[in-house]
């Protein structure tokens, strides 16, 4: 069993940045792949960022390439977010899993987070 915590999410104005953080706790919390996946109202969860359990390799959304980084200091893993747009807007969810961008991949996710950003 793993259990997930996020934290940071919040509202920002367009342009600015946040950290969103993801604390991982259990047995195999080391072992698993981190990722990032968000949904905003009225839409279906999509992939943001991904990250190994090494933290060696990561994997970024299209949408997100050069403004979020994904990094990871063995269980707690953080999502910087810069240069953020109003379709950035979204409850931010972190899963621990296989090493993936899709979230049928991955078996255990947290409560988590509304991140708003304003224009």
């Amino acid at each position: 069993q793993v259990q997930l915590v996020e934290s940071g999410g919040g509202l920002v104005q367009a342009g600015g940045s946040l950290r969103l953080s993801c604390t991982a706790s259990g047995r195999t919390a080391s072992n698993a792949a981190i990722g990032w996946f968000r949904q905003a109202p009225g839409k279906e969860r999509e992939f943001a960022a991904t990250i190994t359990w090494s933290g060696s390799s990561t994997t970024y959304a299209d949408s997100v390439k050069g403004r979020f980084t994904i990094s990871r200091d063995k269980n707690l893993v953080y999502l910087q977010m810069n240069k953020l747009k109003p379709e950035d807007t979204a409850v931010y969810y972190c899963a621990a899993g296989q090493y993936s961008v899709f979230y049928s991949h991955y078996n255990y996710w947290g409560q988590g987070t509304q991140v708003t950003v304003s224009s």
